[in-house]
């Protein structure tokens, strides 16, 4: 019965988030309100298994999209530097997480530490983070503290820029194909355990509609609805805030300033690795900055556009969503390799 009134509240609150330009509004009002839920009676709330393998499905195709919108040919021209730049903010995550998990490694874990710290993909590490074994509620709760300070400090940096009146980044008018999706996103988990892919369930749906978009004919895309997207979103917000407890919040709480000055570290660290970008590829500094922001990909796009950037900004954005992807993935395995060398060495 309590999901009677988590699925309205959480849908109320997210829609009046997204009218207020609230960045990840939708899993804001489903933390919200599986959160109060959560909280207000002590127990641990939980989904359908098979209707949140297929939401977070859906988050893998979202991401797969704008792969499919860059031309391969830019992607293998700006690739050398996309990988420079993605290693250095990269870097300054894991170490960050692996500080967080030295700080105080009874309460952080070496797998939420890093899950924590690595900058991007806010909106797959909840997924990511069951899968590894990491607390998802201090994940997400550091990923979007992260997320809201990159969000508020955009804008800003743009206006001092001369970039203002910004607009909604859009997909453009193709005709999304509902069925097809549904499909993506039921049979991209067998899929991912077939290639054995790391996060199975968001790897193999992105997989598939790599494969699946250049195939459709003109003015038809394989992108989830947005009813689907919405759906999705909601869905990770439950999961976390279902699992939050009294616990996991007096936790975080103790971890706040070290998180805080982590995020500033990455974010500095970002506008740093800019100037060696702008002389790199001959681009402005707003432009470079864009491309090396930790996160808020659709404000980034937003941004770049209305600034007149070009695939730069995307190409970077991408590789190192990719690289966060492939480290998240393969977490667990990285972490045994590093544990067996450290008892050698």
């Amino acid at each position: 019965m309590l999901w009677v009134a988590i699925v309205p509240i959480s849908g109320a609150l997210g829609a009046v988030l997204e009218c207020l330009g609230v960045p990840a509004a939708w899993i804001l009002g489903g933390i919200a309100g599986a959160g109060m839920a959560a909280l207000t009676t002590g127990r641990q709330l939980s989904l359908n298994r098979y209707f949140y393998t297929a939401s977070i499905g859906f988050v893998g195709m979202l991401a797969a999209m704008p792969l499919t919108l860059t031309p391969w040919q830019t992607l293998l021209g700006l690739l050398p530097a996309a990988a420079v730049m993605a290693g250095i903010s990269v870097g300054v995550g894991l170490a960050g997480g692996i500080a967080l998990h030295r700080a105080k490694p009874t309460q952080v874990s070496w797998e939420t530490g890093i899950m924590s710290m690595l900058p991007g993909g806010a909106s797959l590490m909840p997924a990511l983070a069951a899968e590894v074994g990491a607390d998802q509620s201090f994940v997400i709760m550091t990923q979007y503290l992260r997320l809201l300070a990159v969000s508020l400090s955009l804008p800003l940096v743009a206006g001092l820029m001369g970039v203002h009146d910004l607009g909604a980044s859009t997909s453009g008018n193709a005709v999304s194909l509902w069925w097809l999706a549904l499909v993506i996103a039921a049979a991209g988990r067998p899929l991912g355990v077939v290639l054995r892919l790391p996060a199975a369930a968001v790897m193999g749906p992105l997989l598939l509609t790599l494969l699946a978009e250049p195939l459709l004919p003109p003015g038809y895309t394989a992108a989830p609805p947005e009813a689907f997207r919405v759906v999705a979103f909601l869905a990770i917000g439950w999961a976390c805030g279902g699992a939050l407890n009294v616990a996991a919040l007096r936790a975080f709480s103790a971890q706040l300033p070290a998180t805080l000055a982590f995020i500033g570290a990455v974010i500095g660290v970002s506008a740093i690795s800019a100037w060696l970008l702008m002389h790199w590829v001959d681009i402005t500094y707003l432009e470079a900055y864009l491309a090396t922001s930790p996160g808020a990909l659709e404000t980034v796009l937003a941004l770049s556009s209305e600034a007149g950037g070009g695939a730069e900004v995307v190409t970077v954005q991408l590789v190192r969503l990719i690289f966060i992807l492939m480290i998240a993935g393969y977490l667990p395995q990285l972490l045994r390799l590093a544990r067996k060398l450290g008892k050698g060495s």
